[in-house]
């Protein structure tokens, strides 16, 4: 092929199903459910070829430094970070992909996958997408269908035209695309033969697909446009227009586009799929040993069978005794226990502790930073200690607190330090004190992370408390 595929990733879930370690505020893309890598990198790994360019990824304004930084972790170039001014579903955001390749590479080939699905085995999706390469260049709109291992009420079906032979990726036409079905209607589905799961992955031209759009859904694209249009440029992030945006309607590719359209092609997969969409696919997906247990961090299983243990404290050692169908997921400020069975409960409880207003619900004990991250260890009455990391070479901003004073106690490294007019170098067992009010900024300028503990005291100690001068983030 003359154009490369153009990797497009969308960032934008929440996974409310993987709580507790999956949360609003840090959610299941951004975090090593599998391996080593974050469910957001191993898709970027997978997609990092030489039938590829480099990813156009598109996220929201709380993520997009995790994003960048786990881009470099992995080494791997992009060619664009579009921010949503907010979350509008799946149809806007490939459309404003589509909008901004248009300009960019109008001859491309779209390849639009979620970042938070495993696919155990990078080869041979490649192997996959090239099947359906043709076909997208012909004009079809392309999805992938996985192979069914079992009878999921939790996915929709694709409905192909033929039954596909075993290991064959040659692309088939669509009948129809079906809902989430129940357990008994699943049975019968998976014994068809020719029907998928809708994996949700599409591979399609940048001209086919604002074909699609003007056909099926003209009113979507003049604002689309508009918000591509007078996107802004913001470090190496480009922020689409906010008002064009909050105009357009919330809804999926599936709706708008897919399920109105009559030029899909399907292309079978069957070498491992998962969208993590729960516990019990985390334990299906972590390689459990001959009994059916899966051990992860602190964790010890003693008689346990068809279970899952995971801590994510290193000072919280999880221990099961006699557990049968069990998930038990510790971290340092909740803990889940649940029926393997009821796995896709823990979305309603979610709710429920929403409902309730505990914070625990959305917000991630650790808080990321494009410095580094910060974590509460205690808190109480007019006080409050974090834990700070600080990355080589990053600074916080040059700030003052009308409500609060800090004490600085550096326990790692070495960090320069500016109170007022006053610089200075602070190393590890030093301390300095900020009162109520003062401009201040901690810098790191060495080569090893600096670590330190902060106490803070006063009337209100919200994070909201701060009043920036500079920053070289470009936060307001």
């Amino acid at each position: 092929m003359k154009e490369k595929i153009v990797p497009v990733l969308l960032c934008g879930g929440a996974g409310t199903r993987l709580w507790p370690l999956s949360r609003k505020s840090f959610p299941k893309q951004f975090v090593p459910f599998v391996g080593q890598d974050t469910l957001f990198q191993a898709s970027a790994r997978r997609l990092n070829d030489d039938i590829f360019d480099a990813p156009l990824v598109l996220t929201n304004e709380d993520f997009r430094f995790v994003v960048q930084e786990q881009l470099n972790a992995c080494d791997i170039q992009n060619q664009g970070i579009l921010i949503e001014p907010d979350a509008r579903n799946t149809a806007p955001a490939i459309l404003a992909a589509a909008l901004h390749l248009e300009k960019t590479s109008p001859d491309a080939l779209m390849l639009v996958a979620p970042s938070d699905h495993v696919i155990s085995n990078a080869i041979a999706f490649q192997d996959a997408v090239m099947a359906g390469c043709q076909a997208a260049l012909k004009g079809d709109l392309v999805t992938f269908g996985i192979k069914p291992t079992y009878a999921e009420t939790g996915y929709g079906y694709l409905d192909l035209s033929s039954i596909p032979a075993e290991g064959d990726l040659t692309p088939i036409s669509l009948n129809r695309f079906i809902e989430k079905p129940d357990a008994e209607k699943a049975e019968k589905l998976v014994a068809s033969g020719n029907h998928m799961w809708n994996a949700g992955i599409f591979l399609f031209s940048v001209k086919a697909i604002l074909k699609a759009y003007r056909a099926h859904v003209p009113a979507m694209l003049e604002p689309v446009q508009a918000s591509v249009d007078d996107a802004l440029r913001d470090l190496d992030f480009l922020r689409l227009e906010g008002e064009a945006w909050s105009k357009v309607e919330s809804t999926s590719i599936d709706y708008a586009i897919m399920e109105q359209a009559n030029n899909i092609s399907v292309v079978p997969f069957s070498a491992g799929w998962s969208d993590l969409g729960g516990w019990d696919a985390v334990l299906r997906e972590t390689g459990p040993d001959e009994n059916g247990v899966a051990l992860s961090g602190h964790a010890t299983a003693i008689d346990c069978s068809d279970t899952l243990l995971r801590s994510e404290d290193d000072g919280l050692e999880l221990v099961g005794i006699g557990l049968k169908n069990v998930i038990a997921v510790a971290m340092p400020d909740a803990v889940l226990v649940a029926d393997a069975s009821r796995a896709q409960d823990v979305k309603t409880a979610v709710a429920e502790l929403k409902r309730k207003g505990v914070h625990q619900a959305e917000q991630f004990p650790r808080d990321h930073r494009p410095w580094g991250s910060f974590e509460c260890i205690a808190s109480g009455d007019r006080f409050q200690v974090k834990r700070i990391f600080v990355k080589p070479g990053e600074s916080l901003s040059l700030q003052s607190h009308r409500h609060r004073a800090e004490h600085w106690i550096v326990v790692a490294g070495t960090a320069r330090v500016t109170i007022g007019e006053d610089v200075k170098l602070v190393a590890e067992n030093q301390s300095v004190y900020i009162p109520i009010g003062t401009i201040h900024r901690l810098e790191n300028p060495g080569e090893d992370p600096v670590i330190l503990i902060e106490v803070q005291t006063g009337s209100y100690l919200g994070e909201d408390d701060i009043v920036r001068y500079e920053d070289k983030y470009a936060r307001n």
